[in-house]
């Protein structure tokens, strides 16, 4: 039987699994067969907006998104194995972490979705980091609620249900309030050894509140907690015509724990295990280490997440990452067309990414800013995208493209030097994925530089975190008795895939330190910029 038999085998004996991911730009929906691998794909390209200071996206843009995306994958299904999609094995959905999306008892959303993005909680954020004694960051789902108490919002006794995005998208296609282990621990602490919410933070939040005599307690409005594996609900009738609008899928298929894209970055790089990381690049970049124990302190800077199967996971987040980079390749690219040439894009990020190089190993003096949005780690409140040099600068196009992929990381860096060198913590391997790795051996060349370590990148991390979540679906689908998340990757996924690796070169590591301590005093000039460089908004507010 040739493979193209044999994916139309998969297809009809539903040895398939379907994972489709909500990130900050692209929803993806990505179909695998039996050997894991991808036979179609389709997308959607959204943005977020900033809407009376809040970043959301509409319910009518996620729904035309998932529905875009699902359809665009069933019709190459169509297309190249001349099958009208009606089933498969198993479905998954995963999405980007934290936010903030409540729902009163009709199931009504009772304000906007608030994204990740948001940087606008910091006295939740300092409150419940003291009374947890743990790490709380502002992005999570709990600062949005307890800020949201603090301003004393009016719809906040009306919660009967709130949940992340992904457990947002779950929940109307099966009717089951769950989210996996991973995604549920961006929402409230989880303890590693029960696998779900630590009790006692709960106790000690309800105490906190009780005064306001809420007609809920937290554990109430929380999702339940699922762990890789577990079998999270079926496609219900309601849902199969809201994932399908043609009417072809079928209900009754199983769905996997819905995830966060941290989980499923972990899974689709194979960094599931101790001593394992991975680091995501894209809009926002995040490193990903699964911990031997716990940290020695709490950390601002340190997020403490788990894997999908509910191991202790460091992580350091940071909002902005290539988003002022594409705003230059925009720029490029429009100059370019005024002389009259039409460049590909991935001509133009391959050309103008390999001289950065070229540069001066500490980027000639240059410093940057990609601050889209507010940064927590370097405690920005907003977003000023900024480019200093001073006259002495050595200002090129080499050193220029140098500086914002070095940008790009600086904030990551700060928080991964207090884990490698405050807290000694071992790292066997690093896996890089994300749209910064796309032009072949540069942004790892780069990364590598800034963790000073050796980091590897798959063939298959291009596939992203949909492929991710679609191999936590064929997990549920497929796995054995007692067999873990790990050997499953291990032993049915990746097998010898271990990536192409590329060491840390010592003038360039020599160089990012020069260029960090540029960067860390510079942050006085961004703090300026958010002070006296006020968005529109602001402005005719102000008049």
């Amino acid at each position: 039987m040739n493979k193209l038999d044999l994916i139309k085998a998969d297809i009809a004996s539903s040895r398939t699994a379907l994972g489709i991911e909500f990130g900050s730009t692209r929803i993806k929906a990505v179909l695998i067969d039996s050997n894991h691998s991808s036979i179609a794909s389709g997308s959607y390209e959204w943005e977020n907006r900033l809407e009376e200071g809040i970043w959301t996206y509409s319910l009518d843009d996620i729904w035309k998104g998932l529905q875009t995306s699902y359809q665009e994958m069933a019709n190459e299904v169509k297309e190249k194995y001349g099958v009208i999609l009606q089933k498969v094995g198993a479905i998954g959905f995963s999405a980007m972490m934290h936010g903030y999306m409540a729902f009163n008892k009709d199931g009504e959303l009772l304000v906007p979705f608030r994204t990740w993005r948001n940087s606008i909680t910091e006295q939740a954020e300092k409150e419940l980091t003291a009374l947890f004694n743990y790490n709380i960051p502002q992005r999570w789902s709990i600062a949005h609620l307890y800020q949201a108490i603090i301003n004393g919002e009016e719809h906040v006794e009306n919660i009967d249900f709130f949940t992340t995005l992904a457990g947002y998208i779950h929940w109307k296609l099966t009717g089951k309030k769950v989210l996996g282990a991973g995604d549920a621990s961006g929402m409230f602490p989880i303890d590693v050894e029960t696998k779900d919410y630590d009790t006692r933070m709960i106790q000690a939040f309800d105490d906190l509140i009780m005064e306001k005599n809420y007609p809920w307690k937290l554990k109430e409005i929380l999702p339940q907690t699922m762990q890789a594996g577990d079998e999270a609900g079926q496609l219900s009738e309601d849902g199969a015509k809201l994932l399908d609008v043609s009417g072809s899928l079928q209900a009754g298929i199983p769905l996997c724990p819905p995830e966060g894209d941290a989980g499923t970055g972990m899974v689709a790089t194979n960094s599931v295990a101790q001593r394992t990381g991975n680091v995501s690049a894209g809009t926002s970049v995040f490193a990903m280490i699964v911990l031997e124990k716990e940290l020695k302190k709490v950390y601002p800077e340190i997020d403490l997440v788990t894997t999908p199967s509910g191991s202790l996971v460091g992580m350091v987040h940071a909002n902005n990452c290539s988003s002022d980079i594409n705003a230059w390749m925009k720029l490029f690219e429009e100059f370019s067309e005024a002389l009259g040439y039409q460049v590909n894009k991935d001509k133009l990020f391959e050309v103008l990414f390999n001289r950065a190089l070229e540069g001066d190993k500490d980027c000639g003096g240059l410093l940057s800013y990609g601050y889209y949005s507010g940064e927590n780690i370097t405690g920005m409140r907003e977003g000023r995208p900024l480019f200093v040099r001073s006259p002495e600068s050595n200002f090129n196009l080499a050193n220029f493209m140098r500086v914002h992929l070095f940008s790009a990381l600086g904030t990551l860096k700060i928080g991964m030097d207090i884990l490698l060198h405050e807290e000694n913590i071992g790292i066997d391997k690093i896996l890089g994925h994300g749209g910064l790795f796309k032009t072949k051996g540069v942004g790892q060349k780069i990364m590598a530089a800034a963790m000073n370590a050796p980091v590897s990148v798959m063939e298959t991390a291009g596939e992203g975190g949909a492929w991710g979540i679609a191999l936590l679906a064929s997990f549920t689908a497929n796995k054995e008795e007692n067999e873990s998340l790990e050997e499953y990757l291990d032993k049915k996924v990746f097998g010898d895939n271990v990536g192409v690796e590329v060491e840390a070169d010592e003038e360039d590591v020599e160089g990012f330190e020069a260029f960090m301590d540029r960067y860390k005093q510079g942050l006085a000039i961004e703090q300026a910029a958010i002070d006296h460089l006020l968005i529109q908004k602001k402005v005719e507010q102000l008049v």
